[in-house]
């Protein structure tokens, strides 16, 4: 169905489930209860889950499949925000032009630069990648920001000012919009001491979401997609065959960057500012830790390491001492005093040093990353489901070969 196999159509499936259910999924806790901390569904985490998704998304196809290692694509999601935000600054808030806007100059602007990086291969790749994207943060820093000449509006930000153009505004919302849907219009229901929050700009997000990740299962299992991975298995042996691999590496750079791009621009939709910071070498090596976490050359594995990583920073770095005094106040005071002590270096300004732990947990025992500890616990099930261990499947598997 939809030219997948029964096996991607599941996988696809349940990326739809996930997304569209996530304001329920995402809210396990009663709104009043003390585990309310750890709720994540509310519209601007939502938001940031599935845009970061398509993110990762874009950077597995190049990573994943070609083994070219980026450290630059933060560039292409800095590329993506300030185009957006000028299609608002120049025509109106719909967010449509805007996003088309950021696809095509982050495309154009990928192909410019992958054209000269992809002629070095390695490390030298990736050394060459991070020289433009700071080269591009720099210059929107200061250079852009020239008043003669103000693209980017330097460490301020680009944003929309009432005496803009807006040539096609008309009447509509003084805000980012899709036909008229405000995209921060959001419903709220209650259901007990549940509080469940829908969001126009998310399920907006999730969509597109939904679009690129069927794309990237087709392009996985395309012909261009196998020639990526015979690319990463052994380009020198390509080569010796006739075949030249730059034109393949260059697509999946430009494709790469047209998703970063996208995220980008869905960034400005969800708040039409964008800022210089959005293109700082630390955005580009949060991405490489979402695919490697999650599980690079996968199809979910970079969506599950964005949500990760996005959870992380927006939940456990919002725990302060005042929360886990809460949390032990069960405790004699000695005790309580004690644990929250043991605890607060790895939450609040130090969540950092718990994803760090956790990132090299997975690298030491999940080389595969969360996908690989899920097929394990899933393989796991199934033996404790037919009731036999590792000798009833190797028996099995005897009685197969006979």
């Amino acid at each position: 169905m939809l030219g997948l196999t029964r096996k991607d159509f599941g996988l696809l499936t349940v990326v739809i489930a996930l997304t569209m259910l996530a304001p329920f999924l995402l809210n396990p806790f009663p709104s009043n209860s003390a585990m309310a901390q750890f709720n994540a569904g509310y519209p601007d985490l939502m938001q940031r889950f599935v845009i970061f998704g398509i993110f990762a998304i874009g950077f597995n196809i190049l990573f994943g499949l070609t083994g070219y290692l980026s450290f630059g694509h933060a560039a292409f999601l800095g590329v993506g925000s300030y185009s957006c935000v000028w299609m608002f600054k120049l025509l109106g808030y719909n967010v449509l032009p805007g996003i088309l806007l950021a696809i095509v100059v982050s495309g154009l602007f990928a192909l410019l630069i992958g054209y000269i990086s992809l002629r070095r291969s390695g490390i030298y790749f990736s050394i060459l990648t991070l020289a433009f994207a700071q080269m591009s943060f720099a210059l929107a820093y200061s250079v852009l920001s020239n008043p003669s000449f103000n693209l980017t509006n330097g460490e301020t930000g680009l944003q929309v000012y009432t005496n803009d153009p807006q040539w096609l505004q008309g009447d509509g919302p003084r805000a980012p919009h899709i036909f008229g849907l405000a995209m921060r219009e959001t419903e709220t229901l209650s259901v007990g001491a549940w509080n469940f929050q829908f969001n126009a700009g998310y399920y907006l997000c999730a969509v597109v979401m939904i679009i690129c990740f069927y794309l990237s299962v087709r392009l996985f299992r395309s012909p261009f997609g196998m020639m990526l991975r015979a690319v990463k298995s052994n380009q020198q042996r390509l080569n010796y065959t006739g075949v030249n691999a730059r034109p393949y590496t260059l697509a999946a750079f430009v494709i790469s960057g047209m998703y970063a791009g996208l995220a980008g621009g869905l960034l400005s939709a969800m708040d039409p500012l964008a800022g210089a910071e959005r293109m700082q070498w630390t955005a580009s090596g949060e991405v490489v830790l979402m695919t490697i976490l999650g599980g690079a050359g996968t199809l979910i594995g970079p969506v599950l390491g964005a949500g990760f990583i996005k959870y992380f920073e927006n939940i456990f770095s919002k725990i302060n001492e005042s929360t886990l005094h809460a949390w032990f106040a069960f405790l004699p005071d000695g005790l309580e005093d004690a644990l929250v002590a043991i605890v607060y270096p790895f939450v609040g300004k130090g969540w950092h040093l718990t994803l760090g732990l956790l990132f090299m947990l997975v690298v030491i025992f999940l080389p595969g990353g969360l996908v690989q500890g899920g097929n394990k616990m899933a393989t796991i099930f199934r033996r404790d489901r037919k009731g036999g261990g590792v000798e009833d499947d190797a028996a099995a598997q005897r009685q197969a070969g006979e």
